[in-house]
């Protein structure tokens, strides 16, 4: 049983958990990111150190395991706006981060004595990296950072370079170097993209609006996409790690960042598998060969140098071109300089077909454990740095921290409330909980039994939140009405923002008296988001803002558009904004300015009938129309405002967000919460529609 290397199943996981997890807390305590953990663990543990474990297929089939999901989730995680704003910039680094070494590397290996096609390889070999400091930078809040999507962008721009290289030089030694071997990788290559990014989101859409909401099938069919994309990869005669980044591209829209399936995706990914991948890696290398071999000392310093000057380079050229500050380059340098994922294949099988020779095996596992440690160090460092400097800036919403509160009145819309405040909730807000509120009226018989029914749909709003890994605080309130409750919740815990749903077509009593959401907009002043979601969040194509006249004067008027543009930018989706009798050039240039940039159109329209007749008749299924409006007697009131939820909830798809901005500054303007100004102040020609 205790022969070594170990052979028996559960005593080789209990080691490989007790490695996962003493070593990064070691690290850790040594200041070194503990991503480096395993790494180190593999040399100590593996065939060539205390030989513990045997480098065999079961740990090679978790270690390639973990290599896919580092790269899906970069793929998963990648600002895609961003990505298609700066593709040019990813473009150029991309050229740089590969052909740079690519150069550097042919001339060290011609300098060693390789042959000419063996060189090639070699300095394909310094071109590729893996983003092995990506979960780094994602924790540290930094992935949407423009550097940091130039370099995730640019990476799979030289992987595939250097598998193209690879392939090519690899089929001009087995003497297949035709036309037709182009015709076929071309062709191949051509038919794998698009089916990878043409059919899983046409499957994924189908897939996540008629699918149940549990977890384990979604996460089910989540890996289905990655491995068959990895799978169909090969088949074109790539890498698997190719089809895994654009699996993540093709759900990055689908997969919400703040979401119980991508918190399911990140703990099942490092927790298990990306800590197998860095164990097989340190598991390479072989410290003896430094001591044996003195060509190998020449042959790991030259390609160190190629390697690391290369990348630096190639990084520094890209700073200048595009003003990256310091911190920038030295983040982007510390992503692409770990080499793993290509650099094993293509050293792998340039061994198996002769290009290379031990010594340079050898001496490429020396590197990539070297690159594997510096890489993320700099990434943690000069990461927190740019962090930093992303808080410090000025940001022009109000100090206090974003607190959400969510009436909840029933369980169905219980997923569908909480999947919005997932994806408004600001990043600067994670540690802080969502607020979701019971309210039970006095007068109810059973006011016992309604509490207790209450908390039970509560508990239901806190098994769905923990998936997503969010702090939830449950609030209960029995009051003499819903609106009362609400208010008397929001005031009492400080609360920013209200997610309600929208509570149907008016009775008479309503109609008399007010219905809940009347009543809790009089007595408020925070921001509220009246919803209504007939369709998957996660499907939305299109957001369709509706700007009545005279909204951007609203004090919150900025804080809705920021909101409502990081929505549509998170959601994957294009921007049409409708404007009704106002000036479009006016608020296009307003609107431009203001950050995130998914793509946005822009559209005058003539009055309310014409929008209510021309317009929001012609909706798709997986349109979300969201109204900026404002509250009886405020500025930019208008009475078409009070029909448009009903209007809304009879034509497809049923999907929008009446959204109320803060009204603070306008307190005094309207007197106490809960009036309005006398009908007199209000001239007639303000609600004139034509």
């Amino acid at each position: 049983m205790f022969d070594l290397p170990l052979k028996e199943p559960v005593i080789i996981f209990a080691v490989a958990m007790i490695t996962f997890l003493t070593f990064p807390f070691l690290m850790r305590k040594l200041r070194i990111p503990g991503i480096i953990g395993p790494i180190i663990a593999g040399v100590i543990i593996g065939p060539d150190g205390l030989n513990l474990l045997a480098r065999d297929e079961t740990i090679q089939l978790l270690g390639t395991v973990g290599l896919l999901f580092i790269i899906f989730i970069a793929g998963l995680e990648l600002d895609l706006d961003g990505f298609k704003k700066y593709r040019k910039r990813s473009l150029v680094f991309g050229l740089f981060s590969f052909y740079i070494p690519l150069l550097f590397g042919t001339v060290f290996g011609l300098l060693l004595g390789y042959g000419m096609a063996a060189s090639i390889l070699l300095g394909s070999i310094l071109g590729s990296h893996t983003l092995l400091g990506y979960p780094i930078a994602s924790r540290l809040g930094i992935g949407k950072n423009k550097a940091i999507t130039t370099a995730v962008g640019g990476s799979i721009l030289t992987d595939t370079f250097a598998l193209l290289v690879l392939a090519i030089v690899a089929g001009s030694v087995e003497g297949e170097l035709t036309i037709q071997f182009f015709v076929t990788l071309l062709f191949s290559l051509c038919i794998f993209v698009a089916v990878v990014l043409v059919g899983v989101p046409f499957i994924s859409k189908i897939f996540f609006k008629n699918a149940s909401s549990e977890g384990t099938t979604e996460f089910i069919y989540v890996m289905v996409v990655l491995f068959t994309a990895g799978f169909l990869a090969i088949v074109a005669g790539l890498q698997p790690i190719i089809g895994a980044f654009l699996a993540g591209i093709s759900l990055n829209r689908y997969i919400f960042e703040q979401s119980p399936l991508m918190n399911r995706i990140r703990f099942s990914a490092n927790a298990l598998f990306i800590p197998f991948f860095l164990l097989s890696v340190g598991m390479l290398m072989d410290l003896q060969v430094l001591i044996s071999s003195p060509k190998a000392w020449i042959f790991t310093a030259a390609i160190l140098v190629g390697v690391i000057g290369g990348k630096y380079l190639a990084a520094l050229l890209t700073s200048v071109i595009y003003k990256y500050n310091r911190n920038q380059r030295l983040a982007i340098f510390g992503l692409t300089i770990p080499q793993a994922a290509a650099t094993l294949a293509a050293t792998l099988v340039g061994f198996k077909v002769g290009l290379l020779d031990q010594t340079a095996v050898n001496g490429v596992i020396i590197m990539i454990l070297i690159t594997c440690i510096i890489g993320p160090y700099l990434v943690e460092k000069f990461g927190r740095k740019l962090a930093l400097e992303e808080e410090q800036q000025p940001y022009k919403r109000a100090d206090a921290p974003e607190r959400i509160l969510i009436p909840l009145s029933n369980a169905k819309a219980m997923e569908s409330l909480m999947d919005l405040a997932f994806v408004i909730k600001s990043s600067s807000s994670q540690g802080h909980p969502l607020y979701p509120l019971a309210v039970v009226e006095r007068e109810v018989e059973a006011a016992e039994k309604e509490v207790a029914k209450a908390e039970k749909m509560l508990g239901q709003a806190v098994m769905y939140a923990s998936g997503a890994d969010i702090p939830i605080k449950l609030l209960t309130r029995v009051d003499h009405n819903v609106a009362s409750g609400i208010v008397r919740a929001a005031t009492e815990e400080r609360i920013t923002t209200v997610i309600a749903e929208w509570d149907g077509e008016r009775t008479t009593p309503r109609r008399i008296f007010g219905s809940t959401i009347d009543q809790m907009l009089e007595q408020t002043y925070q921001t509220v988001l009246i919803s209504k979601l007939n369709h998957p969040l996660n499907t939305t194509k299109r957001v369709v803002l509706v700007l009545p006249k005279g909204i951007d004067h609203k004090q919150g008027y900025e804080e809705a558009l920021i909101r409502i543009k990081t929505l549509t930018s998170k959601l994957g989706a294009t921007l049409w904004c409708l404007i009704l009798k106002d000036d479009t050039k006016k608020y296009a240039a307003f609107i431009e300015e203001l950050k995130p940039n998914p793509p946005t159109t822009f559209e005058f329209v003539e009055g309310w009938s014409v929008l209510f007749d021309n317009y929001l008749t012609n909706l798709d299924d997986d349109d979300l129309i969201i109204v900026i409006s404002s509250r009886q007697g405020t500025t930019a009131w208008h009475p078409k405002l009070e029909e448009l939820p009903y209007k809304l909830s009879k034509v497809n798809p049923e999907s929008f967000i009446v959204y109320y901005p803060t009204e603070e500054e306008e307190i005094d303007l309207r007197g106490t919460r809960g009036t309005e100004l006398p009908r007199e102040f209000l001239r007639k020609k303000d609600y004139d529609d034509e």
